[in-house]
């Protein structure tokens, strides 16, 4: 959902709700890689019963990657998104349930989102070829040098839009790969897998609800399942919440800003396009092996546990002292209906909140305060009270003034801040690379010591930085200087348009995009009407009709979370929002969608989303509406399109004024060019259904197995009895995937299925009768998991310190350390060095010898033991077969200036304790007895080693040269 930043607000405030994944690794033994186990219990601690997959999620990153080379044709591609569901199924490890939903035809709300997002990506695309060719003439004019231009197809992404033969192409390869994994993955044995492909009308993840909804409705349905959904839109949030099972987690990448991307023309690492030199590529490897290659992290994934964000909500949502009852479930629900505020895909956003500025918190703060007047809560089910919402609204919009007057004074300070930090930063500009530690440059003559580095690998990566800059300095100046000492703009490039030189603090800020509407200052609800929608403010007619479309919006995008799609022909036919204080006298404004609404079939929307520069994707009658310029939809296919900033400082935030697409003018010109269309583009063109597969071993198998025989004409309903309560009709299909019979392999690179033991059939979720409410509740049944926050009167009730739960399991034992690893703890960790960092090498002091403890030197040693011994056991134990051994007498190893001090105490401990138990075992078992230390350390555990033990001289290492 287009909420830019919620993620990022909701875990920050609420912290606890992010669980990081522990992936098992599959492991490699004699070259042949040993694939990971799935059915074996999950090392995260839970066990989940169902996995949804929100596909168009991991289609993305798999086809067009950001952070690694892309794939080079579509069977890569294809390959690379099995191994990313391969690697979700490791993680998770669903033991009933695998559902895979790809967008399908979305409502005519969504698509205006498709279509600016798609005609933007052209857009873009189109900017970026002109400026590589214009960076590339400029870098060639100053003798820069960079590699010949690839001449190959570029990737569209706008190809994965239903219709289109990628996306036909890409359901075929699914079900081949289900078939494998149901016929050959232990992991798949017990599953009940569903295909939604891109032929199902819907979204990926609303398709995904709408079966969990139906589910639920059902009386055979278990209410303690535990769901886990992929994906990152921030809108499976709100989704997972209105579904109010207690048991739901979200499992998505972990998100780490400023990953390093090559640049797009030289495809370097380092720079951006903007800044590149033309320099010649440095040698990677020794033989240059790696010089294609790019530094590859693999992405982690993070568990968002949605019981956890209840309980936050729960603690801030509890009201006292209301004139009804409180109803928790009913509160979550007016929370995610006043998060639609702050932005989603079907409606823009208010003015006046912005979620970086706390509008949510301003939202509850204000719903809690007006509650009370109210008389009960904004939402039931999906429905929403607008009398209840005004009171709401007319309260945002008291403070509407101040907050744009606020927001301009924040923006203000913070570019007061960033000056200042950048004149600063120059003042206190020193040499370009100064090392510290005992690296950094000494007074001659001076006594002082150096100071031991902080940290070796950091501090040998910057040395090594450090001198890769000064090359490619070095190179830049050999490049100015062969074009004759010009800079990129030439000599004129610091002159103002008279001739006057700039200032230096002008030199380096960026222009301000003209924002004429000015929120903060008087007038703005007049600026704001004349220039986004054209109208005066005293037209009264005109703002109404805005707000009664967004109010319609609002009762459209509830019900879409609640109950399913409304309506598919709604949409909001404005590019802005209304202010808050416009809403008034809304009550009577929304009544009922019009039912009975069709979805547009695939490539009707690929008519209505699609540029004209995608339209290869579309047969060649259709794609002439796009280009011909007698075509009477011509008006739909701008070749180019203003982008309104809204106030924001980049355009990928901006607003798309692209022209609405009407349904009925479109409809029209599409009768004349459906004739056209080949048997391929009408199968492509029609509707289609779920998939269920099921493998040899399922109770299930058997069943669909004699519908295939019996063959009956009408669907067939599925005993519940034999999927843990699952309900649903069943159709056979017309190409099914049988066992017994070979399964081809649309891919390649990949072998064919001979020996196939997986079944498919067509499914149908419950149908109820027109007019039917799913209940917002929590069922009947249902187990709440246990408390994962410390409770707010802990300290009172005195049962000891707050034990924090880690990750799933509330009965986690602790790790406890017996007598021999304290023993390996105090050999290791010098309690009396203080400790630079956790990765440091940096040596022991001077005085390291100083003190009881001397090192041995040569013989041994007849006296009692005075200093303290290191505890480290018999690393070499006596072999019979080697017979009697040679005294051992180790030397003193001479220690270098800066060697590694933990292996120094090791030798040296180790030679002190042979020496000892080499005394001790002369004076036999029948011997007096010898002296030995019997210190106490903190934890009450005698230290030394026992005398009545005999120790046996080590056996010749044959490593380490003693001489």
């Amino acid at each position: 959902m287009g909420v830019p930043a919620f993620f990022r607000w909701l875990s920050r405030k609420y912290c606890s709700i992010i669980v990081h994944c522990v992936e098992e690794k599959s492991k490699e033994c004699n070259g042949v890689c040993i694939p990971v186990d799935t059915s074996k219990p999950n090392p995260n601690e839970v066990e989940f019963d169902n996995l949804y997959l929100d596909m168009n999620g991991i289609i993305h990153p798999c086809t067009h990657p950001e952070d690694k080379p892309a794939p080079k044709n579509e069977d890569e591609m294809m390959v690379a998104i099995f191994e990313y569901i391969d690697r979700l199924f490791n993680i998770v490890r669903p033991r009933r349930v695998l559902y895979m939903a790809i967008d399908g035809v979305a409502p005519r709300a969504k698509m205006n989102q498709q279509r600016s997002r798609r005609f933007r990506a052209s857009k873009e695309g189109v900017e970026l070829q002109e400026k590589k060719q214009k960076i590339r003439e400029e870098v060639f004019e100053r003798g820069g040098y960079l590699p010949p231009e690839e001449i190959k197809e570029r990737f569209d992404s706008n190809c994965i839009t239903p219709g289109t033969e990628f996306m036909d192409n890409l359901a075929k390869c699914l079900r081949y790969y289900i078939a494998e994994r149901l016929t050959n993955d232990p992991g798949w044995r017990n599953l009940m897998v569903f295909l939604s492909d891109a032929s199902v009308p819907g979204e990926g993840e609303h398709k995904i609800m709408d079966f969990i909804r139906r589910q639920r409705a059902q009386p055979n349905h278990d209410p303690n399942t535990h769901h886990c959904l992929c994906g990152a839109d921030a809108d499976l949030i709100m989704l997972g919440l209105a579904t109010h099972e207690p048991n739901f987690t979200i499992i998505r990448e972990e998100f780490k800003p400023n990953k390093p991307k090559p640049c797009a023309l030289c495809g370097q690492m380092g720079h951006e396009i903007k800044d590149c030199q033309g320099l010649a590529r440095e040698k990677q490897g020794e033989h240059d092996q790696f010089a294609d290659s790019m530094p590859i992290s693999e992405q982690e994934f993070i568990f968002i546990r949605l019981s956890v964000l209840r309980e936050y909500l729960e603690r801030e949502l509890t009201m006292a002292s209301l004139p009804f009852h409180f109803d928790f479930e009913r509160s979550v629900d007016d929370w995610v209906f006043m998060c639609f505020f702050v932005g989603n895909d079907f409606l823009p956003h208010l003015p006046s909140l912005e979620i970086r500025e706390g509008a949510i918190d301003r939202l509850v703060a204000i719903y809690k305060d007006v509650v009370h007047k109210t008389g009960g809560y904004l939402t039931e089910n999906g429905f929403v009270h607008l009398d209840r919402v005004e009171m709401i609204m007319q309260a945002v919009g008291v403070a509407e003034d101040n907050i744009f007057k606020k927001r301009k004074e924040d923006d203000e300070a913070f570019k007061r801040r960033m000056k200042e930090k950048k004149k600063r930063l120059k003042a206190e500009q020193k040499p370009a690379y100064l090392p510290t530690g005992q690296f950094a440059p000494q007074a001659l003559g001076g006594r002082a010591i150096p100071q031991p580095i902080q940290n070796a690998r950091h501090t040998a990566f910057d040395m090594r930085m450090q001198d890769q800059r000064n090359m490619n300095a070095a190179q830049s100046l050999k490049a100015m200087m062969m074009n004759g000492n010009q800079s990129r703009a030439g000599p004129s490039s610091a002159l103002g348009p008279r001739g006057e030189k700039r200032k230096a603090e002008d030199s380096d800020s960026e222009p301000e995009p003209e924002d004429n509407v000015r929120l903060w200052e008087d007038g703005w609800k007049q600026r704001y009407y004349k220039t986004k929608f054209d109208v005066d403010i005293n037209d009264d007619t005109f703002r109404r009709k805005v707000v009664k479309s967004y109010v319609e919006g609002l009762c459209w995008v509830l019900r879409y979370y609640y109950q399913g799609c409304a309506s598919w022909k709604w949409y909001f036919p404005f590019h802005y929002a209304p202010f808050a204080s416009d809403f008034k006298d809304i009550k009577g404004m929304f009544t009922e969608f019009e039912t009975g609404t069709k979805p547009f079939k695939p490539l009707e929307q690929l008519m209505g989303v699609f540029p004209a520069a995608s339209g290869n994707f579309l047969p060649p009658t259709w794609r002439a509406l796009m280009t011909n310029p007698d075509s009477s939809i011509i008006d739909f296919y701008p070749e180019d399109f203003a982008i309104d900033l809204n106030g924001k400082k980049y355009a990928w935030q901006g607003v798309a004024l692209l022209p609405f697409v009407d349904e009925r003018r479109l409809r029209a010109a599409l009768e004349e060019v459906y004739p056209d269309l080949t048997p391929e583009e009408c199968k492509r063109n029609s509707l289609g259904n779920d998939l269920l597969f099921v493998g040899k071993s399922h109770p299930l198998f058997d069943f669909i197995r004699e519908l295939y025989h019996i063959k009956p004409i009408e669907g067939t309903e599925m005993p519940p009895e034999l999927c843990h309560g699952i309900q649903g009709t069943l159709n056979l299909d017309e190409e099914p995937i049988l066992p017994d019979k070979t399964v081809e392999s649309p891919v390649p690179l990949l072998r064919d299925i001979a020996l196939n033991t997986a079944i498919g059939i067509k499914f149908g979720d419950p149908q109820y009768e027109e007019g039917f409410v799913f209940k917002a509740v929590i069922l009947p049944r249902a187990k709440i998991p246990l408390k994962v926050l410390k409770p707010g009167d802990w300290e009172k009730s005195n049962r000891g310190p707050w034990r924090p739960q880690l990750g799933f399991n509330p009965d986690r034992r602790q790790v406890h350390l017996d007598q021999s690893a304290f023993r390996a703890l105090s050999h290791n960790m010098n309690r009396d060095r203080p400790r630079d960092g956790p990765y440091s090498n940096a040596p022991p002091p001077g005085n390291y010898h100083s003190g009881p403890y001397r090192p041995p030197h040569g013989g041994s040693s007849h006296g009692p033991i005075h200093a303290h011994i290191p505890h480290l056991p018999n690393p070499r134990p006596y072999d019979p077969y080697q017979g009697a051994r040679p005294p051992y007498n180790p030397q003193p190893c001479p220690r270098p200036p800066y060697s590694n001090p933990g292996w120094n105490r090791v030798m040296q401990g180790q030679g002190s304790a042979y020496q000892q138990n080499q005394h001790r075992s002369r004076g036999g078992p029948s011997g007096p007895p010898h002296h030995h230390d019997t210190r106490m350390n903190s934890r009450g555990h005698q230290q030394g080693y026992n005398s009545v033990r005999h120790y046996p001289p080590p056996p010749p290492a044959k490593r380490y040269n003693w001489q």
